[in-house]
């Protein structure tokens, strides 16, 4: 029994693999099949999409070819077309060029036949110049022979008439270059000095040779005069001035050259009369301290200078000149208020020339410096100052400039003549400097006189407190151009002899009268 189902399991298992090997058999061949018919179907598509592939490269290809050959056409017709143009440009330049040699053989030819032309005629001139000198010769002979001269003399004759016809017209340059000159140079200068005094002003202050101390009653008088005359003698003594008491009421006068003197004479004077106690003993003390005053307000007055006028680095000695100054007068100027006037026109200038400021303003503020010390050396204020701004370490061209502001040397330098202008900027402003009566008379007699030791001239006139003189001049003797040479004459003669500060203008009046009677 158990061998029979043995043999039936045994029997069922071969039968179930039989029949799924048959079934596996069978569903392999299906999918082989469907396989192979899928492969086809695609190698089939394959084939068609890359003949459609093929066909549109090739459409593509013969695009890409027309385009090709249609653009090398159109490029090709360009090359051709610009081809032409030059060979018609050439074409042009060749014919012009052939027209050109052709004129110019024709004008060759021209310039043959005329320079034979030259030719002939310079022999026919060479000729008559030979027969024309002939005839000259002859003519100047039959000439000396009527005229009774020789050739020598006609032309000595002939070179008087040119250098007269010459003079006039050099006198006619001459005055048209001179109002040429002044049109520029006037009126440049003018702006620049106009400039300067407008951007300075300045007080001015009268000063003169005596100070009046004023009394508090006429007792006073008694008490400074002292017994016996003591006290005014000690005072004069101290003080080195003249003390004058007259008639004058409530009021004493003190005389001296010396202003720094008269001015410590004044300052004792005043404080004796303020405290009251006024004999020998306290004169001298109260004149020593008011020295000793003195010379400190004189360094303050010349530090205070060099400060308002920005000149620093000045020597100590140098700064009380300048303080020293401020009790010094000219004309009735102050002379360290002319002093800082002079430094502010100087930098002014300097500034609008492009020069240097400072230097300008050192020079100016330092030009009178010797005038502090003029009564105590030998010489002129101009070198004394510049030997003491040598002594003093100050640059060359500001002693230069120093010592040149007068003319005591010649200006060398362009710093030298602002100084100058400066200066005469200064003191020659109407109202800065008082004249004395006979000063100014003499002066405007010498100016007179000058002018009328010219011939031609009949009258002359100094007018504007001697700032322009006017010459009268005979209109037979002296034409136009003539009286514009004399007026430059004059004016060179009035520099060379006279000394007078700014300028003089000299104007020379001609004048032609016609007279007729009516009967």
């Amino acid at each position: 029994m158990t061998i029979w189902i043995i043999l039936i399991a045994g029997l069922t298992l071969g039968l179930g693999f039989l029949a799924g090997f048959c079934y596996r058999k069978y569903v392999m061949d299906s999918h082989r099949g469907s396989l192979e018919a899928l492969g086809k179907k695609i190698l089939d598509e394959a084939r068609k999409e890359a003949e459609n592939i093929r066909k549109e490269s090739r459409l593509q290809a013969k695009d890409q070819i027309l385009q090709m050959k249609l653009d090398f056409e159109k490029e090709t017709h360009d090359r051709r077309q610009e081809l032409n143009q030059l060979e018609r440009r050439l074409l042009q330049k060749e014919e012009h060029l052939e027209k050109k040699g052709d004129l110019l053989d024709d004008r060759d030819a021209e310039l043959v036949k005329k320079h034979k032309s030259v030719a002939q005629q310079e022999e026919e001139l060479k000729g008559q110049a030979a027969r024309y000198q002939q005839l000259i010769a002859e003519q100047n002979a039959r000439l000396e022979q009527l005229a009774g001269m020789t050739a020598a003399q006609a032309r000595e004759s002939l070179l008087q008439s040119m250098e007269r016809e010459i003079r006039v017209d050099a006198a006619r340059m001459v005055k048209r270059l001179e109002i040429e000159a002044r049109e520029t140079g006037d009126r440049k200068a003018k702006e620049i000095i106009s400039l300067a005094i407008k951007r300075y002003a300045s007080d001015y202050v009268a000063e003169q040779t005596v100070s009046v101390v004023p009394l508090p009653n006429e007792e006073m008088k008694g008490r400074i005069i002292g017994r016996e005359g003591r006290n005014i003698r000690a005072l004069e003594a101290a003080t080195g001035v003249d003390i004058i008491i007259d008639d004058t009421p409530e009021a004493v006068i003190l005389s001296a050259f010396n202003p720094i003197r008269r001015e410590v004479a004044r300052r004792s004077l005043e404080r004796l009369i303020s405290d009251g106690r006024i004999h020998p003993g306290r004169i001298e003390e109260i004149v020593e301290k008011i020295n000793q005053e003195m010379e400190v307000s004189i360094r303050e007055a010349g530090e205070q200078a060099a400060f308002d006028s920005g000149v620093h680095g000045l020597h100590p000695d140098l700064i009380r000149l300048v303080g020293k100054l401020k009790f010094r007068t000219s004309y009735a100027q102050n002379v360290m208020q002319h002093s800082i006037e002079v430094c502010f026109l100087c930098g002014i200038m300097a500034a609008e020339l492009g020069l240097n400021v400072k230097h300008a303003k050192r020079a100016g503020l330092l030009h009178d410096i010797g005038k502090a010390v003029d009564h105590e050396a030998e010489g002129v204020h101009a070198l004394i100052g510049a030997d003491l701004a040598k002594r003093h370490g100050e640059s060359p061209k500001v002693v230069h400039a120093i010592a040149a502001h007068h003319e005591d040397v010649p200006p060398e330098s362009v710093l030298a003549v602002l100084v100058q202008a400066a200066d005469t900027l200064s003191g020659a402003r109407p109202g800065a400097r008082r004249e004395m009566l006979e000063t100014y008379v003499k002066r405007l007699e010498d100016l007179e006189k000058v002018a009328l030791s010219f011939s031609g001239i009949s009258k002359t006139y100094a007018i504007q407190a001697g700032r322009e003189i006017r010459l009268i001049v005979e209109s037979e003797k002296v034409n136009d151009e003539e009286a514009a040479l004399l007026s430059r004459e004059v004016a060179k003669k009035i520099e060379q002899d006279l000394t007078y500060p700014g300028q003089i203008k000299v104007t020379v009046i001609r004048e032609t009268r016609a007279v007729e009677y009516a009967r």
